[in-house]
């Protein structure tokens, strides 16, 4: 959960936010991504990936796309 728990806290979205989108930018790169991935990383990845998306605070949300 790491950086990601800082979504959470209110104050910190904008930071969040703004590192996720220079990684993603970073990561688009052409020289970024012909360097080859390493293989237990993909494993890692593939196995996070494979498991059910848990809530990240222990109360429910009032956001719901219904409203």
């Amino acid at each position: 959960m790491g950086q990601l728990g800082t979504w959470q806290s209110g104050g910190n979205q904008r930071l969040w936010l703004s590192m996720l989108i220079d990684t993603m930018e970073q990561v688009s790169r052409p020289e970024t991504r012909a360097v080859p991935c390493d293989i237990n990383v993909l494993a890692a990845l593939r196995a996070q990936l494979a498991r059910p998306a848990a809530p990240l605070t222990p109360f429910p949300s009032s956001y719901s796309l219904r409203n």
